[in-house]
């Protein structure tokens, strides 16, 4: 019966797959070395649909940049042959998109409920909201902090040992980018950490005995079950934009930080589109509303994507370097080294606009300059190889991973609050 269980649930869950036009469709990277290479690619994307993975848009193409983009599947022998006639340098780092897809769910923990080891839909991530907050009163309370675009509850959890009044706090928040997957499951193995190794993990136990964490697990609801539902490769909101068939905000360019100039887009068709003003959708409101709130207390602002491998801080909307440089430097190369210790996985670190692209209107900048100053931005796993679908056999080492960074933040912050 078990197997019948889990045979149902994998057929479930790959069910929403099959009825995609992912087959035999491609994802190239390219590595330009100059202007006119860099241009290529610019009419590529001008006289056919190319979805850009990294950067996110093609205005951010720059030479001597890797390139990584998806082509559908009947144009991809043509894109193949223009890369080889222009000598660009090339490879295929995923030949059927399809495929990769269906390998991505090859968890053990392929079970219908919730499971840490496997991606769970939105509605199993919002019931465990609720569950992890009713097992553990005495350190998860569950509130609802607005509602999306299409009218459902956005949950924030706040976890730390009750009973300690005047807590400063950190905020996290995953699934800006609704088909970065690997993030929520990072938020959730988070809660499950501090709630399973309470008075067993002396660092973790300080911390929640002198912190709250405030945790996100999906900022962007409506997107997130659009990837289960229609589009696997979805990334923005699901609103409506005026005097426009395109649909959705980047959420990550709707911030008022140097919105809608560097590395976003005025176009609502694009990937990076910034929204017709600073927080104009609902998602991007309710975290910003939160934090404004609670401005006293929160020292620390993470919030978790996917994927490079990098741990960035500000500034992204502009090229100047905040005022605590130096010490946001040594965090990251101190958080970095933590994470690399566990299984040798490799990050860069740096602010955002010199370390990868320009992108205005971010959160982490927003957040910064809200005053504060421990504000960081994780690119989980992997560099490309898998890029958006790492498979779920990769979510236990790299939240594992990504814990130990988290863990050396939060007692950084712990230790410079006076």
């Amino acid at each position: 019966m078990w197997v019948l269980l889990v045979l149902i649930g994998a057929a479930a869950v790959s069910a929403h797959l099959q009825d995609l036009a992912f087959d035999r469709q491609k994802v190239f990277r390219v590595i330009l070395q100059n202007d006119e290479q860099v241009e290529i690619i610019k009419s590529l994307s001008n006289n056919m649909q190319v979805d850009f993975w990294q950067p996110d848009s093609v205005t951010l193409v720059r030479p001597k940049m890797q390139v990584d983009f998806r082509v559908e599947a009947d144009k991809s022998f043509e894109v193949e042959d223009l890369l080889k006639e222009s000598g660009v340098e090339y490879r295929v780092l995923i030949d059927n998109l399809q495929a990769a897809l269906d390998a991505q769910f090859d968890s053990k923990a392929r079970t219908t409920g919730h499971s840490y080891e496997k991606y769970n839909n939105w509605e199993t991530i919002a019931a465990w909201t609720a569950d992890i907050a009713a097992q553990n009163p005495d350190l998860v309370s569950r509130s609802v902090i607005g509602e999306t675009y299409e009218g459902r509850s956005i949950y924030l959890l706040k976890v730390g040992k009750s009973g300690h009044p005047n807590k400063k706090a950190i905020f996290i928040d995953c699934g800006f980018h609704a088909r970065e997957w690997i993030t929520p499951a990072f938020c959730q193995w988070f809660v499950k950490e501090a709630v399973e190794t309470y008075g067993k993990d002396t660092v973790l136990t300080t911390l929640l005995n002198s912190l709250d964490f405030y945790v996100l697990p999906v900022v962007n609801i409506d997107g997130y079950i659009y990837t289960w539902t229609n589009n696997r490769m979805w990334r923005k909101t699901r609103s409506k934009n005026a005097h426009s068939l395109c649909i959705g905000t980047d959420l990550n360019r709707n911030f008022n930080a140097g919105w809608c100039t560097m590395g976003a887009s005025d176009n609502p068709c694009d990937s990076t589109y910034c929204g017709s003003a600073p927080e104009s959708e609902k998602e991007t409101k309710a975290l910003a509303d939160f934090i404004r709130e609670h401005l006293s207390t929160i020292k620390a602002y993470l919030t978790i994507h996917s994927y490079s491998q990098l741990l960035l801080f500000p500034y992204s909307y502009t090229y100047n370097l905040p005022s605590n440089y130096e010490e946001l430097e040594s965090i990251a190369r101190a958080a970095t080294e933590q994470l690399t210790s566990l299984y040798n996985t490799k990050y860069t670190y740096g602010p955002g606009a010199a370390t990868i692209y320009p992108a205005a209107g971010g959160s982490d900048d927003w957040a910064y300059n809200q005053g504060i100053k421990y504000s960081f931005t994780f690119e989980l796993r992997d560099t490309g190889r898998y890029g958006f679908i790492l498979p779920e056999s990769q979510i236990k080492p790299t939240c594992e991973e990504t814990l130990l960074a988290v863990k050396y933040i939060a007692n950084y912050v712990l230790e410079h609050l006076y």
